[in-house]
């Protein structure tokens, strides 16, 4: 067995959990409630929890959360398949979401939903739509980069003359998104060099908020993140990000990838009416307005739906042209492993 399946294995047996409106969360352990929509829900916590109980308040209509991560959870779902309990499944980024896309288990988004989200986020298919957007950043130390040392493209990692100065979380979904929007826009073979320079030139670390430590305590000079990690912290006492800034690479560059959280209703959902008036809902200004309320940071994709003021506005961070259908986490996952990665 690859050591990658191995994982995932692992993964979706070990990351679920439940989360019901005021309910306790018990791991390992998931018992559908049939009187309640379903959301399987690889999102933040405490985002789909503030989601869930609007909704609820709004309509009456109680929501079970099944929470847990962006991976395991698109491959509960196929691996459940017509008997899979889901009717909502939310994500972090959008291929564990197109996973589900190519098992065809997903309903089409109905137009009046789609039309809340402006089409350049939102996959071709039609099949789901974004929730909620990240931005890929660049966090350094400028004691140890300076600002006119930065790399131009987030490509140039690679280049030997970056061995051991800059750090990344190739273990987690966030990270393996990325690298899905760079082989999408640049091709197998451009993503298959810059991954063999990332194993010889980039210090693996466990998730985000470490890379972002790393680089404030000057132990790596700068690291590949996303946004929300940096603006949560500066808002709060800035332990772990007081030494940095952000670069935002721009131009279209692989580096400036912006990652699309994900929405769909599964076509075997046993509330569909229910299912889809959720989604219309998190894609509201209603919803919109609880994703910036809960200080998760994230970018509020709804039309006329403002993201927290700190951050700079979605439309000038000139994110390449990917559509996210094309995203795919396994043939990503696949070229990690070949590179000795994962």
């Amino acid at each position: 067995m690859r050591r990658r399946t191995f994982l995932t294995g692992l993964g979706a047996l070990g990351t679920m959990s439940l989360v019901g409106c005021g309910s306790s969360r018990t791991k390992d352990e998931f018992v559908a409630d049939p009187g309640s929509l379903q959301v399987y829900s690889a999102q933040h916590e405490n985002l789909t929890k503030a989601w869930a109980e609007a909704f609820t308040k709004a309509t009456g209509i109680k929501v079970q959360v099944r929470q847990g991560n962006d991976s395991s959870m698109g491959h509960q779902i196929v691996e459940e398949g017509s008997a899979s309990p889901a009717d909502v499944f939310l994500t972090e980024n959008s291929p564990a979401m197109t996973l589900v896309e190519r098992n065809k288990m997903l309903a089409p988004v109905e137009d009046a939903t789609r039309a809340q989200v402006p089409a350049n986020l939102a996959p071709s298919s039609k099949a789901w739509i974004s929730i909620a957007a990240r931005s890929t950043v660049l966090v350094y130390n400028p004691s140890k980069l300076p600002e006119a040392e930065l790399p131009e493209s987030l490509m140039d990692l690679a280049d030997p003359a970056w061995k051991d100065r800059w750090g990344c979380a190739p273990g987690g979904a966030d990270f393996q998104a990325i690298v899905a929007g760079m082989l999408a826009g640049q091709g197998e073979e451009k993503t298959t060099k810059w991954l063999d320079g990332l194993k010889t030139n980039a210090r693996a670390l466990q998730n985000n908020i470490a890379t972002m430590k790393s680089v404030n305590a000057g132990e790596i000079p700068c690291g590949v993140i996303y946004h929300y990690y940096w603006y949560r912290d500066q808002a709060g006492t800035k332990e772990g990000s007081g030494n940095t800034q952000l670069h935002y690479f721009r131009n279209q560059d692989p580096g400036a990838f912006v990652s699309l959280s994900a929405g769909g209703v599964l076509a075997g959902s046993k509330k569909p009416a229910e299912a889809r008036k959720f989604l219309q809902y998190v894609t509201s200004k209603a919803g919109q307005k609880v994703l910036v309320d809960s200080n998760s940071m994230e970018y509020a994709v709804g039309i006329g739906a403002p993201s927290a003021p700190a951050l700079p506005p979605l439309s000038t961070l000139q994110a390449p042209p990917v559509d996210p259908f094309t995203l795919n986490s396994d043939k990503v996952t696949d070229l990690m492993t070949d590179a000795g990665i994962l």
